[in-house]
């Protein structure tokens, strides 16, 4: 009997553990931009980092293997 993966299934489970794990990192760079807006420094990098946070979900649901799922980490 052949195990069988349900892709779609592997989709979710991966954006609930990226989910998971950016909720930190999203954390830290809240705090970052405040602290960033307090001394009028450059907010840039710590939007654009925030949004590739946000928009990791969206690559899961474009994965096409398991591999490429589990390649998937929020950083």
């Amino acid at each position: 009997m052949a195990i069988t993966i349900n892709l779609n299934k592997a989709k979710e489970l991966t954006k609930s553990r990226l989910r998971v794990e950016r909720t930190p990192l999203l954390q830290k760079l809240d705090v970052d931009f405040q602290r960033a807006l307090e001394t009028g420094a450059d907010t840039t990098a710590i939007v654009a980092k925030k949004q590739a946070l946000r928009d990791i979900t969206n690559l899961a649901d474009q994965a096409q293997t398991l591999d490429e799922l589990k390649a998937l980490r929020a950083e």
